[in-house]
Formats: structure tokens, C-alpha cells, sequence
């Protein structure tokens, strides 16, 4: 795609800190650095998020994100990782190319964060065996 930056990237059109390469997945610093390390990675095909990937199209990107992540982890003796896909605008997505973020934590209070809510009591396990079969007629 002609406009995509990471397209650009890959293409070598504009630069980019490449930290690995294959026939079909590249992995780069991220510009932003969230963390020190912070790195994408990404198909070389362009797929817009994780609903218009391809099975062999995410095989290729999680055969390589350990390998990157045990990489940052051992550089930067971080003591863990988060590993975040944003699809779609709702969910903080920002270009539109699929992508897998790898952000080493060094503590709990470096410049990231993720929150989640325990919502447990909105949901019985009737309420629950109902969702899973909601999904299973679209699975």
C-alpha cells in the first residue's frame, strides 16, 4: 500500500532500525520507544489488523516474536514484556498495518501501563455458558 509506513519501511523508502528480516515478517524499533526496546513486528504483507489476517500470515509474525522478545529481554535485562496488538480505532489502533508491539518493563512504574477491569460480578455462569455459545455459532 502505497501510503502505509511501515509499507515504507519495509519497501526501504524511508528508514527504519531493523532488528530482523525475513521473506515474510520484519521487527523495528518503535519511533515512539513507550520503553527502552520497544519494537514492532510485523507481516510483510499488508493486512490491515488481526480480522483481515491470514492463519499462515500470523504464523509468520509469532514464529519470530519470541525470538525478538528474548532478544530485548536479554539486552536490557528487562524483567518482563507486554505483548499488545490494537485493532481498530476503538481499541487505540493508529496505523493500519498489522503489528504487534514488544514493550520490555524494567518496572512497575515505567512510562506504561495496563489496566484491566474486574468486572466478575456483572457475570453468572449462566451468563457466561450464554456468551460462549454466542460465539461458537460464529467460530
Amino acid at each position: 500500500m502505497k501510503q502505509c509506513i511501515f509499507c515504507k519501511i519495509i519497501n526501504k523508502e524511508i528508514p527504519g532500525h531493523i532488528l530482523f528480516e525475513n521473506e515474510h515478517v520484519l521487527a523495528f524499533l518503535d519511533i515512539s520507544q513507550t520503553t527502552k526496546g520497544h519494537t514492532l513486528v510485523i507481516p510483510k504483507n499488508h493486512v490491515k489488523d488481526v480480522f483481515s489476517m491470514t492463519e499462515e500470515d500470523m504464523a509468520h509474525v509469532f514464529s519470530v516474536v519470541p525470538k525478538i522478545a528474548n532478544a530485548l529481554k536479554t539486552t536490557f535485562n528487562a524483567d518482563g514484556m507486554n505483548i499488545v496488538n490494537n485493532n481498530k480505532p476503538v481499541a487505540g489502533q493508529t496505523v493500519f498495518h498489522y503489528h504487534v508491539h514488544l514493550i520490555p518493563r524494567y518496572t512497575f512504574e515505567d512510562s506504561f501501563d495496563v489496566k484491566y477491569t474486574n468486572n466478575m460480578s456483572n457475570y453468572t455462569p449462566e451468563t457466561l455458558a450464554a456468551l460462549k455459545e454466542e460465539i461458537l455459532t460464529n467460530l
